[in-house]
């Protein structure tokens, strides 16, 4: 009976909201990196920023329409911001100015200068930015299950959210296919292969460079707002790890492929429950803590990680030769 709670749980992980939100900052990521080559350390600041957006704007007032498009704007400046200075060095530059942003972001967030808009370091509560989110829900109340799972119908926690979610990730696979396939995004690929060659072709390399950059910090802004909507706006919860799990289901799906995001999210939470589960399971009473499994799982991410790098950079459905980074 407990592995078939845990299965049910792994399961429960495939469908969840966080991981469509994860898919979602991935799918940002991958524009960055697997198309254009930049190198993006700080996805969890748009994915920070575009939770704060909503969720303030939320909370004065606005609709979830022009909150969405708070998030959305906030993205993209930041995305400005950051390239601006960037874009026309080479691409280490820009990972040391996102990761060193983000944590601008996250520091700024739990200021006490700034309490009575972010809450400091205590964040927002779900309760005081969703009311309007689900009061767009045309679901009526009550659960629904769906083979082993059973979720209320509306709430922090629901099918609502989850079909939100996962309708958002639908179509931002469907956009990123067909920008890809299109001669925008083929100038994408060519920069990151060969920007020199391309800027010699005519293109405007910085241009095409800042567009991708804000496009996927878009999707990162975006993802922040689903990422939040089950529970609240806490800045300590979005920072250095966060963008490492974004790496980390962009690797392990692989980069530059156009479901790769999708299902190194979905497999990467399932197989993290699956191991923290199972390790409460398996191993014997105080043998080991609560904490201690957590910190062990994050450790057995890294290791993962490091070794994905390693034997297959191009990750479960990627290619080794659309990698920049893969110089054999």
């Amino acid at each position: 009976m407990e592995w078939s709670r845990i299965l049910t749980q792994v399961l429960g992980e495939l469908v969840a909201p966080t991981t469509a939100a994860y898919a979602l900052a991935a799918i940002g990521l991958n524009l960055h990196f697997g198309y254009t080559g930049l190198l993006n350390m700080g996805q969890a600041g748009f994915m920070l920023l575009g939770a704060y957006g909503f969720a303030i704007a939320s909370m004065h007032g606005a609709s979830v329409v022009v909150a969405l498009l708070v998030a959305i704007a906030c993205g993209a400046v930041f995305a400005a911001i950051l390239g601006i200075p960037t874009l026309k060095l080479r691409g280490d530059y820009l990972a040391i100015v996102t990761i060193s942003a983000a944590e601008i972001i996250r520091m700024v967030g739990r200021s006490t200068m700034f309490d009575d808009w972010t809450g400091g370091s205590s964040g927002l509560r779900g309760d005081q930015f969703t009311a309007g989110f689900q009061a767009l829900s045309p679901l009526p109340d009550g659960r629904t299950t769906v083979g082993p799972l059973t979720y209320l119908n509306n709430g922090f926690d629901s099918w609502w959210l989850r079909l939100v979610a996962w309708g958002v990730v639908a179509l931002a696979v469907v956009f990123v296919l067909l920008v890809t396939r299109s001669p925008w995004g083929r100038v994408l690929k060519g920069i990151r292969e060969d920007e020199d060659a391309v800027r010699a072709l005519g293109k405007n390399v910085f241009a095409y460079k800042m567009q991708a950059l804000m496009l996927g910090g878009v999707m990162g802004a975006v993802a922040g707002v689903l990422y939040t909507l089950p529970r609240s706006v806490q800045p300590d919860g979005m920072g250095r790890s966060m963008t490492f799990f974004v790496w980390t289901v962009l690797l392990l799906g692989g980069a530059a492929t156009l479901f790769g995001p999708v299902l190194g999210s979905m497999l990467f939470f399932a197989l993290y429950m699956l191991l923290r589960a199972g390790m409460r399971v398996a191993l014997p009473d105080g043998f080991i803590s609560a904490t201690q499994i957590e910190q062990v799982g994050g450790m057995l991410v890294g290791v993962t990680l490091m070794a994905l790098v390693i034997f297959r950079p191009q990750g479960i459905l990627g290619n080794r030769k659309e990698l920049a980074f893969d110089v054999r």
